[in-house]
């Protein structure tokens, strides 16, 4: 079975900096793979070719073994492909169930974001399954009790929430998320990360996790992925990867 989503030889440049170095990486089917390494690694690059915000000059992407690397974004949406960002990103004036709703319509369907956005309001008519699915989204994370309020007036952590449902609300079969717990507690990333783990398992998700909370990647994700100056020097379980000579040099501090 192919994976859900793969990387294979990707290379960018940006002038004369190499970002990505011929980097591999692959994510199976319900499985979770960890992002790291330090900063000006590549793995924001890394994360817009997999999304189709940057395009690579060598190397593929793939999703169930189909090649999208020439996909628009919206394309690979409408394939399974969802991702939030590092910096919150809402439309401050709509509320938390419009987020949902907007994501929900432009999803499968060839519906911009202006066309799904026109839709709204009192005289609405909701897509088949539209009511059911985003309550329960609403549900799951919490947020029901703030479902009429304006996202942009919401706490970080809150909003970050509401960046998740939104990506939820797409259908998504691969989830990729840029930095989720940035800006969050101790108490909020903890929480983030058994939400994140039951979804994953609930939903049958495949996750990319970009992220700086390295205790937080290795205790969630089924394989890491360590990039260094743009290539990959690990691979393998968090348990492999936290033994890594070459990862404690580079990212970790030092070996004992």
């Amino acid at each position: 079975m192919s994976p859900r989503l793969e990387g294979r030889g990707i290379s960018v440049r940006f002038g004369g900096l190499l970002a990505l170095d011929r980097v591999d990486l692959e994510v199976a089917d319900g499985a979770i793979l960890g992002l790291i390494g330090p900063n000006g690694a590549g793995k924001t690059t890394c994360f817009g070719v997999l999304s189709g915000l940057v395009r690579p000059q060598s190397g593929q992407v793939l999703m169930d073994g189909h090649d999208v690397t020439g996909a628009s974004p919206q394309r690979r949406a409408r394939a399974g492909l969802a991702r939030t960002f590092q910096r919150l990103e809402v439309f401050s004036g709509l509320t938390v169930r419009e987020h949902l709703v907007v994501a929900y319509r432009s999803r499968g369907r060839n519906v911009a974001t202006r066309i799904a956005l026109d839709c709204l309001g009192a005289g609405r008519r909701p897509f088949s399954g539209e009511d059911e699915a985003i309550e329960t989204i609403l549900d799951r994370l919490g947020l029901t009790k703030l479902a009429a309020a304006p996202a942009g007036a919401l706490p970080l952590g809150t909003g970050r929430l509401v960046e998740l449902g939104r990506a939820l609300a797409t259908r998504p079969r691969v989830l990729l998320l840029d930095e989720p717990s940035s800006g969050l507690d101790a108490d909020e990333t903890a929480a983030l990360t058994e939400l994140l783990r039951s979804l994953q398992a609930e939903l049958d998700l495949s996750l990319v996790l970009v992220e700086h909370n390295v205790d937080m990647v290795l205790g969630l994700a089924h394989r890491v992925t360590v990039l260094d100056f743009g290539q990959v020097i690990a691979d393998g379980t968090p348990a492999e990867v936290r033994a890594s000579e070459a990862v404690q040099t580079a990212y970790l501090g030092a070996a004992p």
